[in-house]
């Protein structure tokens, strides 16, 4: 098999055989196979019905890898590399703002370019509010300071790589994943290439700004402890300018009196040494808590069926 296209859906029914018949038409005349690998997130509406008469159909190899519950996109990524045949692979959603054309381009760009690995797409254009893509550049700046690792601002999950980069992310089994940073921490060469999203053929996005910010906490804890220094740093520049003003309180005492009690500066220094201390525990606790997930060594997915080219497994 020369490529696999990894297509994660959650409640995308309107969009999969829109998607399915535009790679088959992407794709016809290539002179190579393909196969469409489709992950069912745990859909609630007629994604799996609608991917399994894909799957009945096989105009083109297909495989439907169907969760037992809703495990999250990157779940699904991982899934689909998991089942993946293909001798390069390819991530795409399946909404068609990213267009298989593009991926038949990056195929030709991998095999003319033997010292490339991958080909990672990013949006030149965005159609966002100035606010969502203010926080965007924002929380790349803050995890390239942090991070050991460097993410291109705006790579998305749509790209295609050889075989080898495919079995590196799989030996990464944690349960938190973040695949901007998995794919920078993993390294190979990469080509960036620009693209423009088109508009979805159906339905709406299932991220909101909610779920963002999640996955960029994600992101940031996944891949950097400098939080965890820099709660050390908040706490030893507190204790020092407690320390300071203890000094200073002594002094005004023995020189020249204190006559009215500092009630607002007591409940200020409460309130902020209080504020510091909840912040360093909160921070701790996201490590702890991601500590606690990945040391019960649960599954990133449970699949309750997966249809192969053949039969159903």
């Amino acid at each position: 098999m020369k490529l696999s296209l990894v297509v994660p859906c959650y409640n995308e029914a309107e969009n999969v055989k829109n998607f399915h018949d535009a790679v088959v038409t992407a794709f016809e005349g290539c002179g190579y196979d393909y196969e469409i690998v489709f992950i069912d997130d745990g859909s609630r509406d007629a994604t799996l019905h609608n991917l399994k008469k894909l799957h009945a159909a096989q105009v083109c190899p297909v495989k439907v890898i169907s969760f037992s519950r809703n495990f999250g996109k990157e779940a699904g990524l991982y899934a689909g590399l998991s089942h993946a045949d293909g001798e390069y692979i390819s991530l795409i959603d399946a909404d068609l703002q990213q267009r298989p054309e593009i991926v038949r381009d990056m195929v030709a760009y991998l095999e003319e370019n033997p010292d490339y690995d991958m080909v990672a797409a990013y949006q030149d254009r965005r159609g966002e509010s100035k606010l969502l893509s203010f926080f965007k550049k924002a929380f790349y700046s803050v995890i390239n300071r942090l991070s050991d690792v460097t993410l291109h601002n705006d790579a998305s999950d749509f790209r295609t790589f050889r075989r080898s980069v495919a079995e590196s992310i799989l030996q990464l089994g944690e349960y938190h994943r973040f695949s901007k940073g998995i794919f920078a921490w993993v390294g190979y060469q990469t080509h960036f290439i620009p693209y423009t999203a088109c508009e979805r053929v159906a339905g709406t996005t299932k991220w909101s700004f909610r779920k963002l910010f999640n996955y960029a906490i994600d992101g940031i804890i996944g891949f950097s402890t400098k939080p965890l220094r820099i709660a050390t740093y908040l706490g030893s520049m507190t204790a020092i300018a407690a320390l300071i003003y203890l000094l200073v309180v002594v002094i005004q005492k023995l020189c020249v009196g204190i006559d009215i009690p500092g009630y607002a500066t007591q409940i200020v220094l409460i309130l902020f040494l209080g504020g510091m201390q909840l912040l360093c525990i909160g921070i701790i606790g996201e490590y702890v808590g991601r500590i606690f997930e990945q040391s019960k060594q649960r599954p990133v997915y449970l699949a309750k069926e997966v249809l192969t080219y053949e039969k159903s497994e």
